[in-house]
């Protein structure tokens, strides 16, 4: 589960439930609205904060634990990272308009880490600032960076 919080009142406001065994990482939309939970279950969960406590969609593409997952606080894209020594990017448009769904489209897999012999691909990933760039950590101890993805 995930516990929702409000600092000022010391209040818990939602307890967010993905359905996963265990959550390796979070990141929250630059609008606040929005969470994308990474499981080592190989799951993405997105959820809707506005809407519900389930996960209003749940991505399957990794075929081993997700390690990280990241939005870009400029351009709507996400990131995720995981033991498959894959990166995933996916273009990620939320609207205004609260009858629209979030568009989520896979945009590329980023195949740059050797998986080690434990097991661990990617560990981590992160989107620059400014620019659409993508760091990725891998436990080959290497650190990529992805520039111009789409």
């Amino acid at each position: 589960h995930i516990l929702v919080y409000h600092l000022l009142r010391q209040l818990r406001l939602k307890k967010l439930s993905s359905g996963a065994k265990w959550i390796s990482s979070m990141d929250i939309h630059p609008s606040g609205d929005h969470l994308i939970v990474g499981t080592y279950d190989r799951r993405v969960c997105w959820f809707d904060l506005d809407l519900s406590d389930k996960p209003h969609k749940t991505l399957k593409y990794h075929e081993k634990a997700v390690r990280g997952v990241a939005y870009h606080k400029r351009y709507p894209l996400f990131a995720t990272a995981s033991d498959d020594g894959s990166t995933h990017v996916f273009h990620s448009r939320v609207f205004d308009d609260l009858m629209r769904n979030p568009l989520i489209v896979p945009v590329k897999v980023l195949k740059a880490h050797e998986v080690g012999k434990g097991g661990l691909g990617v560990l981590d990933c992160l989107f620059h600032p400014v620019q659409p760039w993508l760091f990725s950590a891998g436990a080959d101890g290497v650190v990529h960076l992805f520039q111009n993805i789409p």
